[in-house]
């Protein structure tokens, strides 16, 4: 009876000394794959269609370019370290470089969903020379750029004056992110307040350039004058007040940069895309072991009353 006693009571010391082991938050140290990341989103106006669905509801490319990266949040492992910026007219703008994740999860993810087309401080989207001031601040960096867009020009593209993006080959590390979908869709107008006031009307968007000379020979171009009309006198059509993913001209701006490509379609398709080795360093994070010490409390104590 004596033994039994005592078994019993070694049992229950047992069980309080791992409650307390379980209570003080025990680590363990592994290895595994860091990351820094340097996410950069596009929040030009076009970046407001609406061709994605969350929950059976359209919503903007914008807004899941947020559900992305929030969720992408939750899947890195503490230790790493994330950054944010956005981008409009010809370059970007760092809002904070890369901190970790664990410590300033609810600063990171705040300032995430607080993403807003509003936040531009200019219409113009051109893409190609805001990407290469972003590689320009990026070159050599440990960070890997992640960088955010639907590929749409506003206005389209001269050919004649895009940026050498080559030279950043081999110099920046990161992911050039496709978003949209194939089928031109009507890009919502908004006024100053957020307040929808429809979508825009081909009058509303340039359809060329107008920048320099034009690409095109001056014999099929008409009404050109060298001087005051070095694009014609006719005025421009097409179908610019709608959009979609410009997915050919991404492809080419990643393969001149050395940057990758991948299509955003859907909200797993980011994490599968940065587990790719070349973003990681590898490293040591600590894991919570206290769930062990607290198992084995509870099935002392199983023990001790199956016993009685």
């Amino acid at each position: 009876m004596t033994l039994l006693k005592d078994f019993r009571f070694w049992l229950l010391a047992a069980a309080l000394a791992l409650a307390l082991i379980a209570a003080a938050g025990p680590t363990r140290g592994v290895r595994q794959p860091l990351y820094r990341l340097m996410f950069v989103v596009d929040i030009t106006r076009s970046m407001n269609t609406e061709d994605y669905q969350i929950g059976g509801h359209a919503v903007s490319r914008l807004d899941y370019v947020k559900q992305a990266l929030r969720r992408q949040l939750l899947a890195l492992p503490c230790q790493s370290h994330v950054g944010l910026g956005v981008f409009t007219e010809r370059r970007s703008v760092v809002l904070f470089e890369p901190i970790e994740v664990c410590a300033g999860f609810a600063e990171i993810d705040a300032a995430i969903a607080a993403l807003d087309w509003r936040m531009a401080w200019a219409a113009d989207s051109r893409i190609a020379a805001g990407l290469a001031t972003t590689l320009a601040t990026f070159k050599n960096s440990r960070d890997a750029l992640v960088f955010f867009s639907d590929g749409q020009e506003a206005p389209p593209p001269n050919p004649r004056y895009q940026p050498d993006l080559t030279v950043f080959k081999g110099q920046v590390k990161g992911l050039l992110v496709g978003v949209g979908g194939d089928q031109a869709t009507p890009i919502p107008k908004f006024d100053a307040n957020g307040k929808r006031l429809g979508f825009y009307r081909p009058e509303d968007v340039p359809h060329r350039s107008t920048f320099g000379e034009s690409d095109l020979n001056p014999e099929k171009i008409e009404g050109y004058d060298a001087r005051n009309a070095p694009f014609g006198s006719r005025a421009a059509t097409g179908d610019e007040h709608l959009s979609r993913l410009h997915e050919d001209y991404l492809r080419k701006l990643a393969g001149d940069s050395g940057l990758r490509y991948r299509r955003l379609t859907d909200a797993d398709s980011l994490g599968l895309a940065l587990q790719d080795s070349e973003f990681a360093e590898p490293g040591r994070a600590e894991t919570a072991i206290a769930w062990q010490f607290a198992g084995l409390a509870v099935l002392f104590v199983s023990v001790l009353y199956w016993r009685r």
